[in-house]
Formats: C-alpha cells, structure tokens, sequence
C-alpha cells in the first residue's frame, strides 16, 4: 500500500467513514491514475472486479472523498466532471482536441486571490487555473 493510500484510508477513518473493499479500490485508482478520470472512466476499470458496484456507487464514494477534501471535482463546460486526487496545489494544462488533463506545478497564486478580495471586497476562498491548448499527440496527429 502506497503513503497517499494509507493516508487517505487514515483520514476517512478519522472523519468516521467506513473503508469497504470498493471505496478502497476507487481510491487506489484515483491514486494511480494521472488522467483525472470520470465517474464512468472508474467505473469501467473496476467493474470486472466488482460486478455489483454501480455508477452511482462511484459517484456517491467520489462525493464523499471530495466532501473530506481528498478528490477535487474538476468540471468543464458540459463534459462529464473528472476526479483529480488532491496531492498538493497545483494546475491543469488541458487539450482542445481530446481533452486530455495534465497537471503541473507552479508556485501558487495566492497574491491574486489577495488581489481579488481587496478590489472586489469578496471574501475569496479558492481559485482554479487552466491552459489551454493541443498535446502532442494530437499536433502530431494534426501534422499528418
């Protein structure tokens, strides 16, 4: 068992959420997986394993990591929200083409959520970023 699994098993524990074998193995994906999956997208690599588990049964799990602040829910227009494992503060770069996710780090911008607060007086609580444009598999694919 990875750290970060022990310590999102530990903290469901602590905030008295009970650790079944399906809510484990949805964490575990979360974990493992680095391409900000769906509800579906979980669903479907698990579903051999747990052929009673449902759609709803992931999303109502996702939901509960995401109230114990574990899972960041990450939505896009009118795309199906993906699940992104909270690990540290950072941002997303995302493909215009397929819509894949990437993270990456950058030193957080907090001096504009102070900004934010101080012009508009708003009690600021969190701000999200993303950049847009083509991975290379699709400039690749666009090239030929």
């Amino acid at each position: 068992m990875t750290e970060q699994l022990k310590e999102a098993i530990d903290t469901l524990k602590q905030t008295g959420v009970r650790i079944t074998p399906q809510r484990h193995a949805i964490l575990e994906y979360l974990i493992q997986s680095m391409n900000h999956p769906t509800a579906d997208d979980i669903y479907k690599a698990l579903e051999g394993k747990f052929p009673n588990m449902s759609v709803a049964t992931v999303y109502n799990n996702l939901r509960v990591f995401r109230e114990v602040g574990l899972v960041k829910e990450l939505t896009y227009g009118d795309s199906s929200s993906r699940f992104d494992f909270v690990t540290s503060d950072h941002y997303h770069v995302i493909c215009n083409d397929c819509g894949k996710i990437v993270d990456f780090h950058y030193p957080g911008l907090d001096e504009v959520e102070h900004l934010a607060a101080h012009v508009t007086g708003f009690k600021v609580d969190s701000h999200r970023m993303e950049v847009y444009g083509t991975c290379d598999d699709c400039a690749r694919k666009k090239a030929h």
